[in-house]
Parts: structure tokens; C-alpha cells; sequence
């Protein structure tokens, strides 16, 4: 009994020091989502796709926000209403429930918030709430839907809701490095995690860590270089948090995006200027850390981000 006893602490010893190395980073992986409704989810995901919600039936969430493209489009700026066009890049809506503010200057306290802006936008989908309850009501199927999920049923609230409920249904957990970060130390090949590790000590991981890496915080665009002087046309969107807050301080910052299915989501920054991930991060290292990376330092960190591609229902994105 003592020797089994032994050598059943030799075991959790063992474990224990495999797992150690894991708790100190500063990224954790993705949870599974929690689903307290799927009924409601399921009435998010027919709104979120419904060109209803928008002017004369032109175009849904989904339009900009595609599952299949990441969960953005693969625009420089996306196509609203009548062919018009936006002024600053779509984020993902894939992990945006982990964001601590919504849209690129943080206008928005959370996705609920976030919803009014794209309705009522003259450039998006130009319509209004009460516009968008008028056509579902006529409807027989969504008001059957929401009478059963709803005790208030069908009302523009419980549309916002349910809305939510299917935006906070799209993470996309186990990545390839959340497995890592679970104790699969096979998961990365030996350059992934090198890319991993210059991604740590040239400061990437600064702005760009937790559960989202990235999404919790502000920072300002071209800390260590001008980044607007040196591109050149400068914009009303450039002026990220300013535009809110109307602080000086708050010129050029923006809210740190999250790199979560990175590698799906091109084109890169507010302003849609980067097609090439690798040209990112050079971008990067130069206007946020100040330094300049060789071609094959540049070529690990992608493959590191690469590996941050995860899984939606089960399945590869």
C-alpha cells in the first residue's frame, strides 16, 4: 500500500510539474461556450443572417460579419446600403463577446451596445428598430419563435437579445496553441513555438495577451514611428478614441484587436491596409516595439499566429 501510494504521488508530482511551465503564461485558452439557450441562439443566428434588418432588404449582420470569411468579409472596408462604403475595417465577430468594448474606438460598452450602431448607420444598413420589428411582425414563423422563448414575446428588445445570445455562442475554442496551453506539448512544432517565444520577448505580448489576446485594452498606433505621417492621407476614422472622448491623448488610439483566428482575417488594421500577414507584423515590430525583424524572425511569429486559428462547433474554421 505505501509503495502504490508512492508511486501514485510520483505520478501527480510528475503532472504537476508538466503543467507548471503552462500557468505562468499570459494567454489562456479559449473556454467552450456556454449555451443557455439554444432555442434563442438558434433565433440570433436567423436575424443575424436576415436581410431584413436592414433598408429595403439589401443586406444582413452576416454580410459583413461572414462565418465563412472569419467572421469579417475580407474587405479593406465593407459595402453597406446601396454599394456605399464604410469607413473603417469590420472586426471579426467571431470572440467578440471577450472584447471589453465593442468597434475600433470602444464606443460601445458590449455587444448590446454594439447592435444599435450598425442598424441606424446611414452607410450600413440605414434602417431603425422600429423599422425592423414592423417587417417581422409580419412574420408568422419569428412570431411564433418569440412568443414560445420570450414571455414579452416579439419586441425590439428580445430581437437585441437574442441577437447577443448568438454573437456570445461564437467562440472558437481549441486552437492548436489552446491545446498546447492545455498540456499537449506535442500540439507546436519546434519553429511555432520559437515564433511563440520572439513573440514574448520582442513585446508582442504586451498589448496582445489573455483570453482573447488582444481585446482588453487601448494603445495607441504607432508608438515608436509615425504611422499616419509616414502613410500619408490621414482620415476621420484614423482618429480612433479622439473621436469619442475628444482628448488630445486619445489621438490615434484604438482598441487592441484580438488575434484570435488571426490568419483568416486579412485585411489587417483599421484602415484595411495590409493584405499579407507577414507584412503585419512587420508593420508591427517597426510602429509598436521599435525594432526591425529579419524575414525568418517575421516568418516564425506567423507561423505562431497561425496556430491560433480555432474551432467553431466542433469544427475547423
Amino acid at each position: 500500500m505505501a509503495k502504490l501510494i508512492a508511486n501514485l504521488f510520483l505520478i501527480l508530482v510528475c503532472s504537476f510539474a508538466r503543467a507548471k511551465p503552462l500557468l505562468n503564461e499570459p494567454i489562456r485558452p479559449i473556454p467552450d461556450p456556454v449555451i443557455k439557450s439554444a432555442e434563442q441562439v438558434e433565433i440570433g443566428r436567423l436575424l443575424f443572417h436576415d436581410v431584413r434588418l436592414s433598408k429595403n432588404n439589401q443586406l444582413s449582420c452576416a454580410s459583413c460579419h461572414s462565418l465563412k470569411y472569419g467572421g469579417a468579409d475580407g474587405q479593406v472596408v465593407s459595402s453597406g446600403v446601396n454599394g456605399s462604403k464604410g469607413l473603417i475595417n469590420s472586426p471579426t465577430v467571431f470572440n467578440s463577446s471577450l472584447n471589453f468594448r465593442q468597434f475600433w474606438d470602444g464606443r460601445a460598452a458590449n455587444l448590446l451596445h454594439q447592435i444599435d450602431g450598425p442598424i441606424s448607420n446611414p452607410i450600413e444598413m440605414n434602417s431603425s428598430w422600429p423599422e425592423v420589428l414592423s417587417k417581422l411582425e409580419q412574420d408568422p414563423f419569428y412570431i411564433a419563435q418569440f412568443k414560445q422563448e420570450f414571455s414579452s414575446g416579439l419586441t425590439i428588445s428580445n430581437i437585441k437579445a437574442a441577437i447577443v445570445s448568438f454573437e456570445e455562442s461564437l467562440l472558437t475554442p481549441n486552437s492548436r496553441f489552446d491545446l498546447y496551453l492545455k498540456n499537449d506539448l506535442n500540439a507546436l512544432t519546434t519553429d511555432e513555438l520559437e515564433g511563440y517565444q520572439i513573440f514574448k520577448q520582442y513585446g508582442c505580448i504586451s498589448c496582445h495577451q489573455g483570453v482573447a489576446i488582444g481585446g482588453n485594452l487601448y494603445q495607441r498606433f504607432g508608438i515608436m514611428a509615425d504611422y499616419f505621417a509616414d502613410r500619408g492621407n490621414i482620415t476621420a476614422a484614423d482618429l480612433g478614441r479622439f473621436q469619442v472622448t475628444h482628448n488630445e491623448a486619445d489621438r490615434y488610439v484604438f482598441k487592441v484587436p484580438s488575434l484570435r483566428n488571426v490568419a483568416l482575417t486579412a485585411p489587417y488594421f483599421h484602415d484595411g491596409s495590409t493584405q499579407n500577414l507577414d507584412d503585419a507584423v512587420a508593420i508591427m515590430v517597426r510602429y509598436q516595439l521599435g525594432r526591425v525583424a529579419d524575414q525568418q524572425t517575421i516568418h516564425k511569429i506567423v507561423l505562431f499566429l497561425n496556430t491560433l486559428t480555432g474551432q467553431y462547433q466542433n469544427k475547423p474554421l
